[in-house]
């Protein structure tokens, strides 16, 4: 038995296959080695370099048979989670590796909950220096708030986490805003320079934001998470808060895609062929090939979009007045391009809620002018900003800027054209900021021989022949807008409404369309009601003595036109009410005045509206067939392109880029891609590169001789050589031997 002891001491892995195959026999074995990790534990907090392999071989030990002795290794997760947490600088980085993954281990074999292991892995992110560890620590939150959240929502955990990332983000909210154009100074001293820094916010937004873009977080909570990093003192958490509302393409460093990218399928092939053949290869193969496949299918397959970030913003007003805040009291400190990001997200903010923070209006104006670098970015901002809710008090003094810095003679014709649809898209959103002599001067741009400038002016008169023909001229309105104006159609001022909508457009088509689908229903179903109505009411006989009751408690018969409510998600379901035939086959209602009752009794899903489309297509086409004239045709155009918008995804036109600013252009400058590719599209079936010289009409392509090369040589380059300059001074002795040599060739050859 002694030896057995000594033995089993001595090979830690052999006693831990016991212990896992005989927990109870090997008990003693177990808390001798307790006893002895206990000892070096205490010793390896004063010195961590003496005994370190042996230490890191007792906590991989014990933490493969915690399981088995729980009552006995109660402790120990809180041991490694100190040792990493209180002396992580003095610990070597292969013991903070092993400590890290033994926390690991043990939350996979259930014996810490999740968050016991996220609030030791946490603080670790900010304050590891090695690559490969915090990659791992990084993988291993994300995964296992993945893992949590697989089948349902786990509401503990995220709340812990989700509280935590809160408190990691406070931490240095306190701090003065440096700035980002000069060096980050310090802030003044404190113990933790991480919190100074911002590395545990950096952190917590990265990991934020990360769990929104995998679809585990979806909620408001995360949303407030990277809100609260907008106003960070630190310039990189504000950037990359920023970011995220912005939904750039900027961070995609931050995104841990390593576990996404499928294994190589031509490499499993070429292993499998060149590596020993075993038995049990080819059905790890084709396991791995169906894994590929599978995350291929899942990757191309469409993905349901969450909710935008921009609309779970918890109190927006309070919010974009805070960002303008920190643009207008920083703004000597922050550098243009954070400047331009603020902006940015501060317009979206405004179009989306439709917020009135008009001082923006006032700060933007000193930006607008055609020298500025960036000036279509922030074009872009200040057209954003703009809504049908803006006063057109404000927005007045900035259309005239506009037009004074960039619609003149003395500028080129992209900066007219920007200058022109910048106007263009601030009164598409709101018409009444422009004035009439104004916009009668842009208008006059349409004349101009510069195709940009054109399409510019004729989008702005094609706006307001539209939205407010009043403005314009007599001559400039058009055919539909006097036609219009006469009938006494006119704009509601700002700050009116229009009257309540009492109907949907075309409603009564869809309305029509259901009861003709139901009577084709009812007329197939009249040949066998009455056997089916038998068997759906068999077995409910209800007793001949509870009639009196059942007529006064019992079901009540109900109208088909009555109050009731009905939720559709298709076009097969149909209710509607009663309508004459004749009417749903010609297509056209012939009381236009008539309103349909379909709203009020049926919930209208996405396929209702798209059934309602499809058949006011099919109406004005029907129009077009028997003479409808253009208007009828503009109006099936219209159809057809809000058909198309609705299956390309929803757009409100909120968010404008930087084209639509700029407009058509003759050729725009092409950055170092575009000349690299237009490089390689213009070699592809020529010749490869090189003098043909020497090498035409020969059976193996060669370049010229020496001789041949000499020979066109320029007669400066001949006359420095050392041929020439040796015969210069060659004696008469080898002068006569050459000659010889000479003669003798020239008879060798005769012969």
């Amino acid at each position: 038995m002694g030896g057995r002891g000594v033995l089993l001491t001595s090979n830690l892995p052999q006693l831990q296959n016991l212990i896992k195959r005989d927990p109870v026999s090997y008990k003693e074995e177990f808390l001798q080695q307790w006893n002895h990790y206990d000892s070096i534990r205490q010793i390896f907090q004063i010195n961590p370099d003496e005994q370190a392999q042996h230490f890191r071989e007792l906590v991989s030990f014990i933490s493969q048979v915690a399981q088995c002795y729980p009552k006995e290794t109660k402790d120990f997760p809180s041991h490694l989670s100190t040792l990493l947490l209180e002396n992580y600088g003095t610990l070597t980085p292969d013991t903070r590796k092993t400590l890290v993954q033994n926390l690991v281990m043990l939350r996979n074999k259930n014996v810490i909950t999740s968050i016991e292991l996220l609030k030791s892995l946490f603080p670790l992110l900010p304050r590891t220096t090695s690559s490969t560890l915090r990659a791992f620590i990084r993988k291993t939150i994300l995964s296992d708030i993945r893992t949590a959240n697989l089948r349902t929502k786990n509401h503990k955990l995220n709340r812990a986490v989700q509280a935590m990332l809160f408190t990691m983000v406070e931490r240095g909210m306190d701090a003065e805003v440096i700035g980002d154009k000069g060096k980050l100074r310090s802030a003044g001293p404190t113990s933790d320079k991480t919190a100074n820094n911002g590395e545990d916010a950096m952190w917590a937004v990265i990991l934020t934001k990360e769990l929104w873009r995998k679809g585990i977080w979806t909620d408001a909570k995360p949303v407030s998470i990277v809100a609260l990093g907008c106003f960070h003192p630190v310039m990189k958490v504000q950037s990359a808060s920023i970011h995220f509302f912005l939904g750039s393409d900027d961070e995609k460093e931050d995104s841990d895609d390593e576990d996404e990218e499928g294994p190589d399928v031509r490499a499993l092939h070429h292993r499998r062929e060149v590596n020993k053949k075993r038995r049990g290869d080819d059905k790890k193969l084709q396991k791995q090939l169906n894994a590929a496949k599978k995350k291929k299918y899942n990757k191309n397959a469409p993905t349901t979009p969450n909710f935008p970030a921009l609309q779970l913003l918890n109190d927006p007003q309070t919010f974009a007045e805070k960002l303008y805040d920190n643009l207008s009291r920083y703004d000597k400190r922050f550098s243009l391009e954070h400047k331009i990001l603020i902006m940015q997200l501060l317009s979206r903010v405004m179009g989306a809620h439709k917020l009135c923070v008009l001082s923006f209006y006032t700060y933007i104006v000193k930006y607008l002018t055609y020298h500025q670098l960036r000036v279509p970015s922030i074009l872009v901002a200040l057209a954003q900003s703009v809504h049908d809710l803006t006063p057109p008090d404000a927005l007045t003094p900035v259309v005239q800027k506009l037009a004074a810095e960039f619609v003149h003679p003395g500028v080129g014709s992209e900066v007219i054209a920007a200058g022109i649809n910048s106007i263009r898209e601030v009164c598409r959103r709101q018409p009444w900021a422009m004035e009439e002599d104004l916009l009668g001067d842009l208008i006059e741009y349409r004349r101009s021989r510069d195709k940009a400038v054109t399409a510019a002016a004729r989008g702005l008169l094609q706006l307001y022949r539209e939205v407010n023909p009043g403005m314009l001229k007599r001559r400039e309105r058009g055919k539909d807008a006097s036609i219009g104006m006469s009938k006494g159609g006119q704009p509601l001022p700002f700050g009116h409404s229009a009257d309540a909508a009492v109907d949907i457009e075309g409603l009564m088509l869809l309305e029509d369309h259901l009861q003709k689908l139901r009577e084709e229903d009812m007329g197939s179903a009249n040949n066998d009601g009455e056997d089916n109505e038998a068997a759906a009411w068999e077995g409910w006989d209800v007793e001949t003595d509870s009639d009196s009751e059942s007529e006064s408690e019992g079901w009540i018969d109900v109208d088909s036109e009555g109050d009731n409510v009905e939720v559709s998600d298709s076009e097969d379901e149909r209710e509607s009410a009663p309508k004459p035939p004749g009417e749903a086959d010609a297509g056209i209602d012939p009381n236009p005045n008539r309103i349909s009752t379909l709203a009020t009794t049926k919930i209208l899903t996405p396929a209702d509206f798209a059934l309602l489309n499809d058949l006011r297509i099919q109406a004005a086409t029907k129009a077009i067939e028997s003479g409808g004239g253009s208007k009828a045709k503009r109006k099936l155009e219209a159809l057809e392109a809000n058909k198309r918008a609705m299956q390309t995804g929803p757009s409100d036109g909120t968010f404008i880029s930087e084209n639509d600013i700029l407009g058509p252009r003759k050729k725009a400058k092409a950055d170092y891609a575009e000349r690299i590719a237009s490089i390689e599209k213009g070699r592809e079936g020529r010749e490869k590169y090189g003098s043909l010289k020497g090498k035409k009409n020969k059976e193996s392509p060669s370049s010229s001789t020496n001789r041949e090369k000499a020979r066109n040589k320029p007669i400066m380059m001949i006359l420095s050589s050392g041929a020439v300059r040796g015969k210069k001074k060659a004696s008469l002795r080898e002068k006569q031997q050459k000659l010889r040599a000479h003669i003798e060739r020239a008879k060798k050859s005769y012969h």
